[in-house]
């Protein structure tokens, strides 16, 4: 009864309520009856005050807006920005559970009501909006604009259909592939970032091949990707690669798994990884890859013959061949047509002391004596027909009859000029010009048959300073199949030369010092022509005097340095010295360019050089990058102390360094910035 005639008295007793008046006063002659009524209506004005307030509890608002009691009933404030609605108002608590407030997103995206710039991706969101990268086409942010992206081409002029971070490289036989820009890693239609700078892209990339993998060191550049213990994690930067329970540094088969530790002859290497078990043998050295290493194999290059008659026995020759009878055969022989039963060769140019006439009129590194183009510079001394006359000095190469300025397969004979498709590009050598079996594309001499892939797993150590004990000769790893170097040690000045000779070369390759500790030399060579003559690219991290100061002073300043090496004395404390020390060393060393900038490589940081060498014009110019910004660039340099050689990788008291992802390429097209530089300096 109570509750109905609180529901009669919202109407008539509104004011009262909207007074603030809770109850009505008791006083005067008042019956019993009328105080009884008067009471009931108390108790109902009492329920009425709560039902008000339950109203709101009931939460008939959006979230986030206010509730107003209005005595009767209740209303809501309008929806928060970004939302939209009409108003909502009602009485009693039943209407309150049952009726809500409805608020609408509005979309500030379709609307217009963001302020994004043009051209920029807008995202809704509840009851806002973001910002986002600018559209696809549009390069810019939101700071300073989105403009539209030009239309990037191949270099045929056709649209590029590669990933924004790649460039189009047309190939000899007409196609386009795409390469992902330094920094960045993927088949070239996809690219993702690439911090060490190694090939693979930090996170997985949505295509199949292999470079699209997710990078398994991602801030230690390991270009073969090797995981013995096939973790996920790789062996570069995995602190117990084979998961044996020793940490690398500690273990004596850090790649093979051998809790036990056991080493039975006391090297360096224990008995599951040691090719020699029962014979120390710290350098492992197999020349016949038989996994029985040197110093207990009886026949270390496996040609049948015992080592104690064989006359060359690291060379296999069955026919033990010795024409100037000194004992050594033909085939290991420096000097096969002079008795040289000493084998001494001063200068590591392959060519002993006693025939060594240090003749060559061209500068190609090679004899006169030995040259197959004795006035011709042709480090690479590629002869296609084996007529004994260099490619670059014989009018038919390949020996079919037609002069290579009219054949259409220059290097392979093809006699009829068979040509089906009428592009200049004979059958015979059509996508594969050397006929190697190697197609052009991948092919990195595609002109030369003896040279088709990127390969140090073959090569020879040069010792510069090899006298005293002071420090230690270095220790060289190759690793990826020979695609990257590693140097342990912390060593006197060495070398690690491939014997793949060159003469217009473009190589390029990943640098890391995987080491806080030291702060000394690292880099690369090119143009080796023995141990006297190189262009040396050098990287100090800080100014450094030289401990030992006979036979003079040497001071190292920290930066990139290009240098040609033609020395007097060869490897010794005066080569030693020069190499050191940043400037010109009279009879030893000059100094071409140094990075104005005097800065020092990083700890633990990966840098990737691009390096452009035509010895018929002396042009040279070497790029350096950290990540995806160029760093360091020489501009062009013109030199022509060697006239082509080998390439390699140079150390300097520095332990620890990476050199990754290494790639060589022939070429002999001259750049276009070179005619501007001759100009200058003529």
């Amino acid at each position: 009864m109570a509750h109905a005639a609180a529901c009669v008295l919202l109407l008539t007793l509104g004011a009262l309520g909207a007074a603030g008046q809770a109850q009505v006063p008791l006083g005067g002659d008042l019956g019993p009856q009328m105080l009884r009524e008067l009471q009931d209506t108390n108790a109902a004005l009492r329920e009425v005050r709560e039902l008000l307030r339950q109203q709101c509890d009931a939460h008939p608002c959006f979230p986030g807006v206010g509730c107003v009691n209005t005595s009767p009933g209740f209303r809501c404030e309008p929806c928060p920005a970004g939302f939209r609605g009409p108003e909502h108002e009602g009485v009693g608590l039943a209407f309150a559970k049952a009726s809500k407030q409805v608020c609408t997103d509005i979309d500030e995206c379709q609307s217009g009501q963001h302020n994004c710039v043009p051209n920029s991706v807008c995202i809704n969101t509840r009851g806002s909006f973001q910002c986002g990268p600018c559209q696809p086409g549009f390069v810019g942010d939101q700071a300073s604009g989105c403009q539209r992206r030009a239309q990037r081409s191949c270099p045929d002029g056709t649209p590029s259909p590669c990933h924004e971070k790649a460039h189009c490289v047309l190939e000899r036989d007409g196609s386009r592939t795409c390469v992902c820009a330094v920094g960045w890693a993927g088949n070239g239609v996809l690219c993702g970032r690439d911090t060490d700078l190694d090939g693979f892209p930090d996170e997985k990339l949505r295509c199949p091949e292999l470079q699209c993998r997710k990078d398994n060191c991602v801030t230690v550049p390991n270009s073969g990707q090797e995981d013995v213990d096939r973790d996920g994690i790789g062996d570069a930067c995995d602190p117990d690669a084979d998961a044996d329970g020793v940490p690398n540094e500690e273990d004596n088969c850090p790649l093979v798994r051998n809790p036990d530790q056991r080493n039975t002859d006391k090297d360096k290497w224990g008995d599951a990884c040691d090719n020699c078990r029962s014979q120390k043998n710290d350098d492992q050295k197999d020349t016949d890859r038989d996994d029985r290493g040197d110093a207990c194999d009886d026949d270390m290059d496996g040609d049948r013959i015992r080592n104690t008659v064989d006359n060359c026995p690291r060379v296999p020759n069955s026919d033990q061949r010795d024409s100037d009878g000194d004992g050594v055969g033909d085939t290991c022989d420096n000097c096969p047509q002079k008795d040289n039963p000493d084998q001494r060769d001063v200068d590591h140019d392959f060519v002993g002391d006693a025939c060594d006439s240090e003749q060559d009129q061209d500068g190609d590194g090679h004899q006169d004596s030995r040259d197959n183009c004795p006035t011709v510079p042709n480090s690479a001394q590629a002869d296609s027909d084996h007529d004994g006359q260099g490619d670059a000095c014989d009018d038919d190469d390949d020996n079919d009859g037609v002069p290579d300025r009219r054949d259409n397969c220059r290097v392979v004979p093809n006699r009829g000029q068979e040509d089906t498709d009428r592009d200049g590009v004979g059958d015979k050598c059509q996508g594969d010009f050397d006929a190697d079996k190697v197609v052009d594309q991948i092919d990195v001499c595609p002109e030369n048959a003896e040279v088709t892939l990127t390969d140090f797993r073959a090569f020879q150590t040069v010792v510069l300073d090899p006298e005293g004990d002071a420090q230690i000769d270095p220790n060289w790893v190759v690793l990826n199949q020979g695609m990257e170097i590693v140097q342990t040690m912390n060593s006197d000045p060495g070398l690690a030369v491939g014997y793949t000779a060159f003469h217009g070369v473009d190589f390029e390759g990943t640098f890391h010092v995987n080491t806080a500790t030291d702060d000394d030399y690292a880099g690369f060579i090119f143009g080796y022509q023995d141990s006297s003559s190189f262009y040396v690219v050098m990287w100090k991290q800080m100014e450094q005097t030289y401990w030992q100061a006979n036979p003079f002073r040497a001071v190292a300043e920290p930066g990139i340095q290009l240098k040609a090496v033609k020395s007097s004395t060869g490897p010794g404390e005066q080569l030693r010295n020069a190499l050191w020390h940043t400037g010109d060393t009279a009879s030893q060393v000059r100094l071409l360019w140094k990075d104005p900038r005097n800065v020092g490589w990083k700890d633990k940081t990966s840098y990737r050089w691009f390096l452009q060498h035509r010895p018929q014009v002396g042009y040279i110019r070497v790029r350096f990058y950290e990540g995806p910004e160029l760093v360091a660039d020489s501009n062009v340099v013109l030199d022509t102390t060697m006239r082509g050689g080998r390439l390699g990788v140079f150390c300097f008291s520095q332990e620890n360094i990476i050199w990754a992802n290494l790639r060589y390429r022939c070429n002999d097209t001259i750049p276009e910035d070179y005619e501007a530089q001759r100009l200058q300096q003529a």
